[in-house]
């Protein structure tokens, strides 16, 4: 049995849950998934595939994210290793802003990353409302409002477009 890694950095759980559905999708793998923020170091030689996932808050990526790819370049340069980003400007498909292409939040991570993954993904995300403190609930209101998106502050949506997920988990596969 194949063997892969899936190590995310996610703020309110829906880059984790991703993961949880490419673990079920990929029936043929055994897969041990791992918060980023707390992993210590990896030994990427024990794992065929390494899946690395990250969510966008206030339009950026963890800086614990730059800091894994910073420490771990060689052995993610020797790897097959993937990469999707998960945010709420994905969730405008006929824009195409869940692509790699269509994505400034992947244009921003290229420029910054010293990383370039063969494999890259961008799925729409979810929104919490009733989740988060005072704060963030307003300020991701007001983004919303301005990028024509929910402001109803009792609702949880999920914009995740799952068939896209099972996608990218079969080129995943195939790396």
């Amino acid at each position: 049995m194949s063997k892969a890694l899936f190590l995310y950095s996610s703020r309110e759980g829906q880059t984790k849950k991703i993961f949880q559905y490419i673990d079920k999708h990929l029936a043929d793998f055994e897969c041990d998934v791992i918060d980023l923020h707390t992993v210590g170091d990896v030994d990427f030689s024990t794992y065929d595939k390494i899946l690395v996932g990250a969510s966008i808050r206030y339009g950026h990526l963890n800086k614990k994210l730059y800091q894994f790819i910073e420490n771990n370049l060689k052995q993610l340069e020797s790897t097959k290793v993937a990469f999707f980003c998960v945010n709420l400007t994905a969730r405008k498909e006929d824009q195409g802003k869940d692509t790699p292409e269509g994505s400034a939040y992947i244009k921003t991570f290229l420029k910054k990353s010293p990383w370039k993954p063969e494999l890259i993904g961008v799925f729409a995300g979810a929104l919490y409302y009733p989740r988060y403190n005072w704060f963030d609930k307003m300020m991701i209101k007001f983004i919303m409002s301005m990028t024509g998106g929910e402001t109803d502050t009792t609702k949880e949506v999920e914009y995740t477009n799952w068939e896209k997920v099972a996608l990218f988990a079969d080129k995943f596969k195939e790396l």
